[in-house]
């Protein structure tokens, strides 16, 4: 997942509210958001190389989500996979900021990464790249793709501001939990392919030509690109989870919401009437 933007305790309705994009090669094995075989509390994409996943929620109130951090060209070598991160938080018991500061001893074995980590109270954060740090997420809007937190990088900045765009809107408080056409104005803003002017973009060692395809929210190739588009809304009332598939060239494969009420079984949501 290489862009996510969040509103932590901003709207009374949903106080987090999260939209993000998955960047993956194309030919990755992965399956589509769904419960998980071997945790049926736990809903999210799913990594069938490794077996982690990228953004997945528990119905036991628990979020976690990751991206890779980009410096360089070089191939990583890590012997274990940040996938794995967001797998065993969700089907966890720690507390979030517990448990990603127990990282620190062996956090230099995973792949670069950024994780989120919610535990349905708070919400924390955690990197191996350049050193390990973590700290508590403060309370508004953020931003995590693959430089640091809050990263004033084009796409996060156009993230941000449609998510908070939306939560301004009337269908983020209308009286019907959001569905897909509900949601559709955030979807689009994932689907952005503007390319960031270069003096707007970032250097994150990979060459000039590089940091233009990767610029825009949506990555839209052949073989490498945004594989899925996701917004996760967590309230009282449970937790929205939608997501809009693609394959390669930006071929929509398939989309799914559900509404998971906490503690109990997910739903689909369907519009009244």
């Amino acid at each position: 997942m290489c862009l996510i933007a969040l509103a932590w305790r901003v709207h009374p309705r949903f106080p987090l509210a999260l939209i993000a994009n998955r960047d993956e090669a194309h030919a990755r094995p992965t399956a589509a958001a769904g419960f998980d075989p071997d945790a049926p509390d736990v809903y999210g994409g799913r990594d069938l190389v490794q077996g982690g996943g990228w953004l997945q929620v528990s119905t036991r109130g628990r979020l976690a989500a990751v991206t890779n951090v980009r410096a360089g060209i070089a191939h990583e070598d890590a012997p274990r996979s940040r996938g794995a991160l967001v797998r065993d938080f969700v089907r966890g018991e720690s507390l979030a900021g517990a448990s990603l500061q127990a990282l620190a001893p062996v956090a230099a074995e995973f792949g670069r990464f950024n994780l989120l980590a919610w535990d349905g109270d708070g919400l924390a954060f955690a990197s191996n790249h350049p050193g390990f740090a973590n700290f508590t997420v403060e309370p508004g809007l953020h931003a995590m793709s693959n430089g640091a937190f809050d990263a004033p990088w084009p796409k996060s900045a156009h993230a941000t501001r449609a998510l908070e765009a939306w939560l301004r809107s009337p269908a983020a408080s209308a009286p019907a939990m959001p569905d897909i056409d509900a949601l559709a104005p955030l979807l689009d803003a994932l689907a952005d392919v503007r390319v960031a002017p270069d003096e707007a973009l970032p250097d994150t060692g990979v060459g000039l030509e590089l940091e233009r395809m990767l610029s825009p929210a949506f990555v839209r190739d052949a073989r490498y690109g945004t594989r899925c588009s996701s917004v996760v809304l967590v309230g009282e009332e449970g937790i929205v989870f939608a997501e809009r598939r693609f394959g390669p060239d930006a071929v929509q494969l398939g989309e799914s919401v559900v509404n998971l009420p906490l503690a109990g079984e997910a739903r689909p949501w369907r519009s009244p009437g």
